[in-house]
């Protein structure tokens, strides 16, 4: 069948009007978190030019009202939480991956996924009720007070599981069939197809799901608000209560005022730095993957 001239002009415009659209709604993606980002900067420099960034650190403690804004615990805090949740999802979500992928009958595997999926999609105000009435409770019963670090990492192990799971299965499924065959052929068991095929090749998207993991770890604000206590200190073991950025800016913003305002928004500067940094480790990584696949 020829095509006609008119017809190829006509596809040639439609996707040339495809290809601005598509550049213009780039263009305001990217504009908006610049936007963001000049935002944070103007509301944090009152803070940054006369407080300095040496004071979040130095300073005697969180104690705004006396013009103290040390945030070491605080980020101690963030930092013990989200690394505690990927210590535990990181192994459950690639274990979960491996059962789906390689040892699940079909229909079971299919509907695991299907749940996995569904846990993902839950508002993260659903876990934060759920810890509050069930995880806190069950945690004081072991140990005093409830709220507590523990308490935040077992809410962010579930929160973050579906994200390493999904990610960990889709690199598993790009592993090519003709590796698993030709090993299979070998005389190769199940589990040593997985651990010298399967794992090696598909590390770097695993890699990529677990950064993606502790991004959103970091990033969580409502969950960790209603389980984690609230408590601006360093913790000593996994019982104690705990405060973290995302948390402190939620709590204090409404009523901040003067010094106090920019320095949460510093926090948020901070917060940001830090996500920033683990994505953009994740995309490397992604890049590198898909880089390898094609070759």
């Amino acid at each position: 069948m020829i095509l006609s001239s008119n017809n190829i002009s006509s596809h040639s415009k439609t996707d040339l009007h495809v290809l601005w659209s598509l550049q213009v709604f780039a263009v305001v993606a990217g504009s908006l978190l610049v936007l963001v980002i000049g935002f944070i900067l103007r509301e944090s420099w009152p803070a940054l030019s006369r407080l300095g960034l040496t004071r979040l650190f130095t300073d005697p403690g969180w104690f705004p009202t006396e013009h103290s804004y040390q945030l070491t615990p605080i980020i101690g805090g963030t930092m013990l939480a989200a690394c505690g949740s990927i210590l535990l999802a990181a192994p459950l979500g690639i274990l979960s991956a491996l059962f789906c992928h390689f040892y699940a009958p079909p229909l079971l595997g299919k509907w695991y996924r299907h749940m996995i999926e569904l846990l993902a999609g839950i508002p993260s105000v659903v876990f934060g009720f759920w810890g509050l009435v069930v995880l806190v409770p069950l945690v004081a019963s072991w140990h005093p007070p409830g709220p507590s670090l523990l308490a935040g990492i077992l809410i962010l192990t579930l929160m973050i599981l579906p994200t390493i799971m999904l990610i960990t299965h889709s690199s598993i499924a790009q592993v090519p069939s003709a590796y698993i065959h030709s090993a299979t052929a070998l005389g190769l068991s199940r589990w040593a197809v997985i651990w010298h095929i399967v794992l090696p090749v598909s590390r770097i998207g695993m890699l990529t799901g677990v950064f993606l993991g502790l991004a959103r770890a970091l990033g969580e604000t409502m969950a960790i608000l209603m389980v984690c206590g609230n408590v601006v200190q360093l913790p000593s073991h996994l019982f104690d209560p705990i405060r973290t950025l995302t948390a402190n800016i939620a709590l204090e913003m409404a009523y901040a005022l003067g010094h106090h305002r920019s320095v949460l928004f510093m926090s948020g500067l901070v917060l940001m730095g830090l996500v920033l940094c683990f994505v953009s480790v994740a995309e490397a990584l992604r890049h590198k993957a898909n880089h390898a696949i094609a070759k």
